[in-house]
């Protein structure tokens, strides 16, 4: 039988045990065997957003014309500010597209301050603000360059989507067991978080020239597309050189090193506040943070590396509008 979840993330309320979110990780090393697990890392799950590099490599594989920040803003789930916004509409304009073609639901910008700005001004919810409209600004890049059917580009038999399958198959040794719908409409393909901490990583380690070490390269280099102001994947790779994290609905986690290790997370609940205790408990495992500071010019932090790897590993319980209580890492995780 597949092991259970197991207790992740405590939460304690003014010094009181409230309640325990439920999980799995794992760590899998350069060759991408595994290191260390906890809960049930065999069973396929969906990976949510953190499948976004695959698909980014899929489209570059079929011809899509992105590099730099447009590249790393297909591999996003950005937050509808300006920059992001900018970069997904340049993405259509130069496949010769518009705003029209995408099949995206609408939404106002994911960000507060990019959301009052269009709200005070009279705007209106747009599939270009959703947070995965340079994905599929991307796949629409990637079936011009191929002539293929713009209308259908979301169908799992659409032969762009069939690509994205052969890429997770490839990069995960694993053949997806079951085919769901994302939030954004985008099909998704079921594996194991082994399989994903393993496909992440290779992306993370690749050959240089490959379309799996320019999306690494990219969204390395471009952090604040693939995020956005404040959001913790940005942060995470503004201050560590070579990490490639990136995060997805219901409680799914990634980040690698270049050497290709991965810390791959999934709260059984989807419960977004375990996520990063998790992630940074991993991390730290794995050495990050440890004997070295952050990069020159880092941003979305007040000391030293560790210094960010402990705000962001240790959560805050609210009452009455202040700190009363931390979501932290459960005993015996790593």
């Amino acid at each position: 039988m597949p092991a259970r979840p197991t207790e992740m993330v405590r939460v304690y309320r003014s010094g009181f045990h409230e309640g325990s979110h439920f999980g799995s990780v794992v760590i899998t090393g350069p060759d991408g065997r595994v290191l260390h697990q906890r809960g049930d890392i065999y069973t396929p799950m969906f990976p949510r957003s953190s499948n976004k590099p695959f698909q980014a490599v899929a489209m570059l594989a079929c011809g899509a014309d992105l590099a730099g920040p447009h590249l790393a803003v297909a591999a996003a789930s950005h937050s509808g500010e300006p920059m992001h916004v900018e970069r997904a509409l340049a993405i259509l304009h130069r496949a010769g597209l518009t705003e029209e073609d995408l099949r995206c639901p609408e939404a106002l910008p994911m960000d507060e301050s990019a959301r009052r700005v269009v709200v005070a001004g009279g705007g209106r919810p747009r599939r270009i603000y959703t947070n995965c409209s340079g994905k599929h600004a991307g796949m629409l890049a990637a079936c011009v360059a191929q002539g293929w059917d713009l209308k259908s580009y979301l169908d799992p038999d659409h032969p762009l989507q069939r690509r994205v399958a052969e890429v997770v198959s490839r990069l995960s040794d694993e053949s997806p067991t079951a085919v769901g719908v994302d939030g954004c409409g985008a099909p998704l393909f079921a594996i194991p978080l082994e399989s994903l901490a393993r496909a992440f990583g290779r992306v993370n380690a690749a050959e240089r020239g490959t379309p799996e070490h320019q999306v690494a390269l990219a969204m390395r280099s471009y952090p604040e597309m693939v995020g956005g102001t404040g959001r913790d994947d940005t942060r995470l790779m503004q201050a560590f050189a070579g990490l490639l994290v990136k995060g997805g609905a219901e409680g799914v986690h990634c980040a690698a090193l270049v050497d290709g290790s991965c810390v791959a997370v999934k709260i059984a609940d989807g419960g977004d506040r375990a996520r990063m205790p998790v992630l940074i408990g991993g991390l730290v495992r794995l050495g990050v943070g440890i004997g070295s500071g952050p990069r020159p010019g880092a941003t979305g932090r007040t000391g030293p590396a560790h210094d960010l790897l402990d705000e962001m590993g240790t959560g805050a319980v609210l009452g009455g509008g202040v700190a009363v209580g931390t979501v932290e890492l459960a005993p015996d995780v790593f």
